[in-house]
């Protein structure tokens, strides 16, 4: 009886904790499609809403299926463990076939796509010869960017690149490229024709293009039941001309859908739970993880480099009893503490190009970096600095003067070692703090550590990357805490 009970609240905890979750093939009532929202015109956000070619598809077939819709953004770089976990019921979002044919079940393709070039209107480059050189963008985690990194015909065209820049997504792509900072975008002709759309004049796709592909909907390995009804009700709206319409709506009028209305001999994928198409390679794992590890400590290094001087300016300027140093001051400190470093960093890398039309050198990117992080933390800095100045009594100057001490002296004598000691507690927990916020200049398309272990993960489907990822952390992290408490100590004859 108490097993049975056991077992019975068990089940109620799962089923609270997994509602909103993928559903079992068999009497499916709820489609949970899993998207990238920065992929129009197949999925992206419109207001407050999620649209695009992809979910209209998918809309319509859980509407003749009589299930429930669910559309879930996700991150691409997870999107096999959003799959693999249950929480998204398929990979329905211009999902290439090509190089993941053994990682997923998959409907027929119905659509035929290429990877095509995006450059400036005005570019020089006019064939895929002329990308000698020159530095090319690419999404991650996309069959382009495999052809071009990792072997074969494709990868010996990436080779005479001047460099790939991997970016989180195609917006991202873009705004490098309108900036200056890449030469060009490998990217789907769908999203490109987009692009061409929405910014008319100001960018050309090259008549030649990089590969050729097809697009399908991913479903967990052996799902086989939920894609065969998905895919019988696709074949339906193509045969009654539904389809087409839906195609029109986003392609300007043109029917890119290449489904036949009858089954062509669409390859059915082994029932085979989560078979790893490419097995973890540690060594390549480890030796990338120690490659990002180093530009994180880069980051980490320079960042204190700067901050921590410019910390005590801005410290000073905060307390100056001149209001037309102190209110600017004050103004910044605020703006730094009260947004987003990513937003931070977006603006230092792209504002000198949308604000004053100051054409991105490619070297900028890490020192963009450097330049958000820098103010950023000078700006905590100053603060706790502010705090450890004005902990100090005010008798203490007074005897320093009566002592003959000028201003200059009283400050570097007497007031800045005690600063120093009481500041350090919370300067460490800054230093600490900044050793994990170098994971964000992923956003700015900087490899460094997590980035490495965020491709790793995805490109394997597994966590191990991250756990290891994780390690490198917690052991960065304790051998800094190590060292500002052996500062402490040495400091600690001022207490």
């Amino acid at each position: 009886m108490v097993e049975r009970m056991k077992q019975l609240v068990l089940s109620a905890l799962a089923a609270f904790l997994f509602a909103g979750c993928g559903q079992p093939s068999e009497g499916v009532k709820r489609l949970t499609v899993g998207f990238d929202a920065d992929f129009p015109p197949y999925g992206f956000k419109q207001g407050d809403e999620f649209v695009g070619f992809d979910l209209d598809l998918a809309k319509e077939v859980c509407v003749r299926r009589g299930w429930t819709f669910v559309a879930n953004p996700i991150n691409w770089d997870a999107k096999d463990m959003e799959l693999g976990s249950g929480a998204i019921d398929c990979i329905w979002n211009g999902f290439t076939i090509n190089g993941r044919e053994e990682a997923y079940t998959w409907s027929p393709p119905y659509i035929d796509n290429s990877q095509v070039v995006l450059v400036k209107v005005a570019s020089s480059i006019r064939t895929l010869a002329d990308l000698k050189g020159r530095t090319v963008a690419v999404q991650t985690d996309t069959p382009v960017e495999k052809a071009l990194k990792e072997g074969g015909e494709k990868a010996a065209l990436g080779a005479t690149f001047k460099g790939i820049v991997v970016t989180p997504n195609y917006n991202n792509a873009v705004m490098e490229l309108d900036a200056g900072a890449v030469d060009a975008i490998a990217m789907d002709m769908g999203v490109a024709l987009k692009k061409l759309a929405d910014c008319p004049g100001q960018f050309r796709i090259l008549d030649e293009a990089v590969m050729h592909e097809f697009y399908g909907i991913g479903f967990k390995k052996g799902n086989v039941a939920l894609r065969d009804q998905v895919t019988e009700t696709l074949r339906e709206m193509v045969a009654d001309g539904t389809a087409a319409k839906i195609s029109a709506k986003w392609f300007e009028g043109a029917n890119v859908l290449v489904l036949a209305a009858t089954p062509d001999g669409d390859a059915s994928s082994t029932p085979a739970e989560n078979a790893l198409a490419n097995p973890l390679d540690y060594g390549k794992l480890f030796a990338g993880l120690f490659r990002g590890l180093g530009v994180s400590i880069a980051i980490f290094v320079l960042t204190l480099l700067f901050a921590l001087p410019l910390g005590l300016v801005i410290c000073f300027g905060r307390m100056s009893a001149h209001a037309v140093v102190s209110a600017p001051v004050k103004a910044f400190i605020s703006v730094m503490r009260g947004t987003p470093l990513m937003l931070q960093l977006f603006f230092v890398y792209f504002g000198p190009w949308y604000v004053f039309h100051i054409q991105l050198a490619p070297c900028y990117r890490i020192i963009a970096v450097i330049i958000a992080f820098a103010l950023n933390y000078a700006a905590y800095f100053a603060e706790i600095y502010r705090a450890g100045l004005e902990g100090i009594e005010r008798g203490q100057h007074e005897a320093a003067s009566a002592l003959g001490l000028g201003p200059v002296e009283t400050f570097l004598r007497i007031v800045f070692p005690q600063m120093v000691k009481r500041v350090l507690p919370p300067v460490t927990n800054e230093v600490i703090t900044l050793v994990k916020d170098t994971s964000l200049a992923f956003a700015l398309s900087v490899t460094e550590m997590f980035t490495v272990a965020k491709m790793a993960a995805g490109a394997h489907t597994t966590m191990v990357p991250f756990i290891v990822a994780g390690v490198f952390y917690y052991v960065f992290n304790a051998l800094v805490a190590k060292v500002m408490e052996l500062v402490e100590r040495r400091l600690s004859y001022y207490s």
